[in-house]
C-alpha cells in the first residue's frame, strides 16, 4: 500500500512545476486581454492519419490495443462504449488500465456476453453473485445490465518499443452506464454510475443504480465483488478524484443542476467504512449558481471564492433528489460536472455546459492548507474555487468532458461535442491548444490517462469502442 501511495504522490508532484503559475494567471483582472482563452501552438499542427483514426502533432503515432467485440483473454467479448480509464503500475514495469463501458438499456453496442448460448444468457463458471444486477428473465431488456470494467495489461516497452498488450478481461459487470471515475493511492479504480435506474423504470433492472464501486488494478483481472460504495452517495455519478493526503473523495454529477461532493471516510483505506457526505457552497452566497446561463454572467474566468462544505442527509436517495437537498441548505449549482483530476493539491474539474454559449467551464478547487500532495490538508474548513476557463467558443473548446493531468502539468481535455471531436491541451496560464482530432467519426473521445512512466496516453473513441496507446516527443511540452 505504501509503495502505491508514494507512487501516486510523485504523480501528483510531477504537475507541480506546470502550474507553478497559476496564481498569477488567476490575479488578472477583468479588463485585461483574454489570456485564459487564446490559443497556441502547443505541439503544433495536427496531421493526417493514414488510417483515418486520429490527426496527430509531427512525430506522434497511435495504434488500436483494444476493440470493441474482440475476444479478450477470459473468452468474453470486449463490451462497447468506451468511457473513462486509469492507468496505474503494475510490477516489472506494466501498465494497468481500468476501462468503463458506458452501457445502459437499450445501447445497440456489444456486451461482454453476446456471444453467450446458454439459456440465461451467462456464461458457465460465472457465479450470478458476481454480477452486481442480473436483471429480469422477461422483456426487451431481459438479462444483466451490460454496464462494467474491463482491465487492461499493457506493457510500454514491449513490441518494438510501440508497446504491446499483454492481457485484458472483464472485471465488473451488471452495472449500468459507467461514465467516469478515478484511481486511488491504492492501485485501484472507482468507476461511477452515470444512472440511476431501477425496478420502478420498466427497464428490466431488479436493484437500484447510482453508486460507485471500487476494482483493484491488478495483472491477473477477474470478476470483482460489485459491492456498491453507498456511503459515496446515489445519484447521477461522473467522475471522483482523492486527494492522497487526506483520503478525502470528491466527485461531480452529471446533471444540469448538479453540485460538487465530497465523502470523507472514517477509514480512507475502506470507503465502505462511512463517514460525511458533503457538497460544496460559496462562502456567504448560499445557493449559489456558477453556471454562468444569465444574460448577465456572474463569474468570470480567474474568479476565486471561499468555500465552505455542507453536510447532506438521505446520501441513498432513493428518489434522486440527493442534488435538490444539497442545494436547499445553500449548496452550489453547476452545469453537468464530468471530469475530474487531482493534481498539485487541487482538484480540476470540467462543467460540460457551462458558459453562457453553454460551451463548457473549467475548474479549480485549491484544498487548503494543502502541500501540493495533499499532505497537511484541512478537512475542516472550506478551500478555494476558481473558474479557470470558460472560452464560450466551440472553435477553441465544445463540451469539456474527461480530462487528466499530463506529467508536464498541462490538462488534456477530452470534448464531446457536436461535430468535430478534439483531444485538447490546457497550460497552465489557461492557453489552450488542439492535440488530435477524430478522423473516424464525430464520436467522443474519452478516458485520457497517461502511463505511470509518462511515454504513452490512453484514449478511447467512445463508438464503436476503440482503445488508442498515443506516443511521441511529449518532451517538447517540458521544453
Amino acid at each position: 500500500m505504501q509503495t502505491s501511495r508514494r507512487h501516486f504522490l510523485q504523480r501528483a508532484a510531477a504537475c507541480s512545476a506546470g502550474f507553478a503559475g497559476l496564481q498569477s494567471v488567476l490575479a488578472v483582472e477583468r479588463s485585461s486581454p483574454p489570456l485564459l482563452q487564446r490559443a497556441t501552438s502547443g505541439y503544433g499542427p495536427l496531421r493526417p492519419d493514414p488510417l483515418g483514426l486520429i490527426a496527430l502533432p509531427d512525430g506522434f503515432t497511435s495504434q488500436v490495443i483494444s476493440r470493441a467485440g474482440e475476444t479478450m483473454s477470459d473468452g468474453l467479448l470486449v463490451p462497447g462504449k468506451h468511457d473513462g480509464m486509469g492507468a496505474m503500475p503494475g510490477p516489472d514495469g506494466l501498465t494497468i488500465i481500468v476501462r468503463n463501458h458506458e452501457i445502459s438499456p437499450g445501447h445497440v453496442t456489444v456486451g461482454p456476453f453476446d456471444a453467450v448460448t446458454t439459456d440465461t444468457g451467462i456464461p458457465d463458471g460465472i457465479e450470478q453473485a458476481s454480477i452486481f444486477d442480473p436483471g429480469t428473465t422477461e422483456g426487451p431488456f431481459a438479462g444483466p445490465s451490460r454496464g462494467g470494467c474491463t482491465t487492461l495489461v499493457y506493457d510500454t516497452k514491449s513490441g518494438d518499443g510501440d508497446g504491446e498488450l499483454r492481457t485484458h478481461a472483464l472485471s465488473l459487470v451488471g452495472t449500468e452506464h459507467n461514465c467516469a471515475g478515478g484511481i486511488t493511492p491504492r492501485n485501484t479504480w472507482i468507476t461511477c454510475e452515470e444512472s440511476v435506474t431501477g425496478p420502478a423504470d420498466e427497464l428490466g433492472r431488479t436493484r437500484l443504480h447510482g453508486w460507485c464501486f471500487e476494482v483493484p488494478a491488478t495483472v491477473h483481472p477477474e470478476l470483482v465483488d460489485p459491492r456498491p460504495i453507498k456511503p459515496m452517495g446515489r445519484f447521477n455519478h461522473e467522475a471522483v478524484a482523492v486527494d492522497p493526503g487526506t483520503g478525502i473523495v470528491y466527485m461531480t454529477e452529471d446533471r444540469n443542476d448538479g453540485v460538487l461532493f465530497r465523502y470523507l471516510p472514517s477509514d480512507p483505506a475502506d470507503l465502505h467504512s462511512g463517514g460525511p457526505l458533503q457538497a460544496l457552497a460559496i462562502a456567504g452566497t448560499p445557493q449559489a449558481d456558477l453556471r454562468n446561463w444569465n444574460d448577465a454572467p456572474t463569474v468570470s474566468p480567474g474568479d476565486s471564492f471561499e468555500t465552505t462544505w455542507i453536510d447532506v442527509d438521505d446520501i441513498e436517495s432513493p428518489d434522486d433528489s440527493l442534488r435538490y437537498q444539497a442545494f436547499d441548505k445553500g449548496a452550489a449549482r453547476f452545469a453537468r460536472g464530468e471530469g475530474m483530476w487531482f493534481g498539485e493539491g487541487s482538484v480540476y474539474f470540467a462543467c460540460t455546459t457551462g458558459g453562457t454559449a453553454r460551451r463548457g467551464q473549467i475548474w479549480r478547487y485549491m484544498i487548503p492548507n494543502s502541500q501540493g500532495n495533499g499532505t497537511g490538508a484541512d478537512q475542516s474548513r472550506g478551500g478555494t474555487l476558481h473558474l479557470f476557463i470558460e472560452p464560450n467558443d466551440a472553435s477553441i473548446i465544445e463540451h469539456a468532458d474527461n480530462l487528466t493531468i499530463a506529467p508536464w502539468g498541462d490538462l488534456i481535455v477530452c470534448e464531446d461535442g457536436l461535430e468535430e471531436q478534439y483531444l485538447l491541451g490546457v497550460t497552465p496560464d489557461g492557453a489552450i491548444y488542439k492535440f488530435g482530432l477524430n478522423l473516424m467519426n464525430q464520436s467522443e473521445f474519452a478516458g485520457a490517462t497517461f502511463s505511470p512512466d509518462g511515454t504513452t496516453l490512453f484514449v478511447n473513441i467512445q463508438n464503436p469502442g476503440l482503445t488508442l496507446a498515443i506516443t511521441g516527443p511529449w518532451n517538447r511540452r517540458r521544453a
